[in-house]
């Protein structure tokens, strides 16, 4: 007897530790099963490791070990793969995934759903001409959007010409339950050195790519251990992450003679503890979407700097839960992240507010709620 449950088959280009992956498995691990199937198809590999994060054993994970340039070579291999699973949804994330929409189309899939999540080095800012022009050329192929972020909300609608009925825009939902901070403060993790009780900790948790700009914030906290005042000489930085941007950020502590004040903490299944770990949070990036670990530290009851691009001032409350700053603006950031040494008792209060905040408008069940509403609507229509 055939599976009354519809089946969403989910495309990503890889699928491994990142924030869009992220958001996938804690959508499959939280809608029902008793209603929905899932799928995941990676376009190159898939992480074992970060595979295990799915709670549920019913979720095949295909890997098409694409290789460099157009995915065209796949067409054949997707298009027997949705003709022979028979989705009722096929929801693509981001301009790497999006051509999968073409043997979507072909092998009559009822529904066929994009996700834009965030930007990359290529496009930062939205304006690259050739990435608009592939989306507006994919266009046809694709019957619903999900924008992150307002930001890229208005990019579909004004930018690309998606008519404004067809593009919903869904925030991220965070674990406030695996997310959530301690009534002793600030508690070291596993293996995480000791700082001292009078330490003030800034982290930033992510992949060391050049768009997350982790180097802004070591050159941040370089002029800040500068500064001539009584917190400076209390600050120390943990850097969550590992890629290829890894080497030369050491090698930037190295030459400042900072070491013994900063620890690479690199790729942690532990993140909640790490948060845990902390006095503030930093978001330093060059571009984002919407940014689960800015919510994941709010949920955390820490307060953030963040570069104030993407939908990170949608998601604080700016001089309640955090401050944004230009991107790329290291003295901006090292301002922000002294006044929060100076004033612990501020820090804890907009770390709570970032608490109540994550609680009541970005819940996972909320998020849950409207990928539900926009499956089950999408199924309906079509």
């Amino acid at each position: 007897m055939e599976d009354p449950r519809p089946l969403i088959v989910h495309v990503v280009y890889r699928f491994a530790v990142g924030g869009l992956e992220n958001g996938i498995v804690n959508l499959v691990n939280r809608m029902p099963a008793q209603s929905w199937r899932h799928a995941i198809v990676s376009l190159t590999d898939a992480s074992e490791a970060f595979c295990q994060r799915l709670a549920r054993d019913d979720v095949p994970i295909v890997s098409l070990h694409k290789p460099p340039g157009h995915a065209v070579r796949l067409y054949p291999q997707l298009f027997d793969l949705f003709r022979a699973r028979r989705p009722a949804v096929v929801h693509t994330r981001n301009l790497a995934a999006l051509e999968a929409a073409v043997p979507a189309w072909a092998a009559r899939v009822p529904v066929r759903i994009h996700g834009e999540h965030g930007r990359d080095m290529r496009d930062v800012d939205g304006t690259n001409r050739r990435d608009r022009l592939i989306r507006r050329i994919y266009q046809p192929f694709v019957h619903r959007y999900v924008a992150l972020s307002h930001d890229l909300e208005h990019y579909l609608i004004d930018g690309v010409g998606v008519p404004r009925d067809r593009v919903r825009h869904i925030y991220n939902g965070v674990d406030t339950e695996r997310f959530r901070p301690t009534s002793l403060g600030r508690v070291r993790g596993e293996d995480m050195p000791d700082f001292g009780a009078d330490a003030f900790v800034v982290g930033t948790v992510g992949r060391m790519e050049r768009v997350k700009d982790q180097a802004n914030l070591v050159q941040a906290f370089l002029l800040a251990i500068r500064d001539p005042s009584e917190q400076a000489s209390r600050l120390r930085l943990v850097l969550v992450g590992d890629g290829p941007m890894r080497g030369e950020l050491q090698a930037m502590v190295k030459a400042a003679g900072a070491g013994d004040r900063v620890w690479f903490a690199g790729e942690r299944s532990d993140v909640p503890a790490m948060m845990r770990g902390l006095d503030c949070f930093v978001l330093p990036s060059l571009a984002e979407g919407i940014s689960n670990t800015l919510l994941e530290a709010m949920a955390s009851g820490l307060p953030v700097v963040a570069t104030r691009v993407g939908a990170n001032a949608d998601l604080m409350e700016e001089g309640a839960t955090g401050f944004a700053v230009p991107r790329a603006d290291p003295a901006a950031l090292a301002a922000e992240i002294l006044r929060y040494a100076a004033d612990p008792a501020r820090a804890r209060r907009h770390g709570a507010a970032g608490r109540a905040r994550a609680e009541q408008r970005f819940s996972i069940e909320r998020m849950v709620a409207d990928y539900e509403d926009l499956y089950a609507r999408a199924i309906r229509v079509r």
